[in-house]
């Protein structure tokens, strides 16, 4: 399997009878899966099946879906609401009558909102409508099934930018081994310079029992060792092609953690520069996971 991003596009285009529409669907990350719809008011009625038609394709992100409806040229008239008309009629003639201003001219009347209304785009009987919104249901199950084409195309060049960061972070772990093994002996050079003054005898016990402390309290093997079975674990989760998003996730934070911790044990200026370049890569890494379904 592959990796399947959250982040995507898809639109399809339908019709039945007089009417055409098209569906646009977009898709970014998110913690869980969130389908908002846009739809015509009179349509409301799909909402439940669409629900149903993510759940069966995706596992997260914030996906939006927008139908636009349209009909054909010629299919959608106008129409006068003769009771409207008839009501205008009436108060236009007690205004005249009352004020002895001129009578309302008939286009003045037919700009009054209600007089002149549009045929409505969703009308038919039941069988009609829900004939029609099993036709649009259908073409958003296709431009779902594109859009998790895309989520999956996109996954894939998802997949080479994690791996290619998992190996940097794992070649400046090992940097940061071979730094690390030198920092006894600078802890020992630095802390000798310190007491040269104050000691008679450079190799005093005290000096060594001293040296011993911090060079415990410096020690970054575990640090080190888990910053390397992280990297492992990220290669294998992101070679396996699940829903491993969250883990990926909770794996970056556990990475950020040892490189923190790294920091601030290093007593080497080398140290702390990898040190910083690994925070530097696991930073990248965290953000193109978190675009992992």
């Amino acid at each position: 399997m592959a990796l399947v991003s959250m982040t995507g596009f898809a639109d399809t285009q339908g019709a039945f009878d007089v009417l055409r529409w098209r569906w646009e669907v977009r898709s970014v990350n998110g913690r869980s899966l969130d389908l908002r719809l846009r739809i015509p008011p009179g349509m409301e009625g799909m909402e439940a099946a669409a629900r149903i038609l993510a759940g069966e394709r995706f596992r997260r992100g914030n996906i939006q879906a927008t139908l636009t409806l349209e009909q054909q040229d010629g299919s959608r008239g106008l129409r006068v609401d003769a009771a409207a008309l008839a009501q205008a009629v009436r108060l236009a003639r007690e205004i005249a009558a009352e004020t002895g201003l001129a009578p309302a001219r008939v286009d003045g009347l037919l700009a009054l909102k209600g007089v002149i209304v549009q045929e409505e785009i969703l009308g038919g009987d039941a069988p009609a409508r829900a004939a029609r919104d099993a036709a649009v249901l259908e073409t958003l199950s296709l431009a779902f099934d594109s859009l998790s084409r895309a989520r999956r195309s996109e996954g894939g060049k998802l997949a080479q930018v994690l791996l290619r960061t998992a190996d940097e972070i794992g070649r400046l772990t090992e940097d940061a081994r071979r730094t690390a093994a030198t920092q006894p002996s600078a802890i020992r050079d630095r802390l000798q310079a310190q007491l040269k003054d104050l000691l008679s005898a450079p190799g005093d016990e005290r000096i060594a029992q001293e040296i011993a402390l911090l060079a415990a309290r410096a020690d970054v093997r575990e640090e080190l060792d888990r910053l390397t079975a992280h990297v492992h674990e990220a290669q294998t989760l992101i070679a396996s092609g699940d829903a491993v998003g969250r883990k990926l996730d909770f794996l970056s934070q556990e990475l950020n953690r040892e490189a923190n911790t790294l920091c601030s044990k290093s007593a080497d200026i080398a140290l702390t520069r990898v040190g910083l370049a690994l925070k530097a890569a696991i930073d990248q890494f965290r953000e193109q996971a978190q675009n992992v379904e």
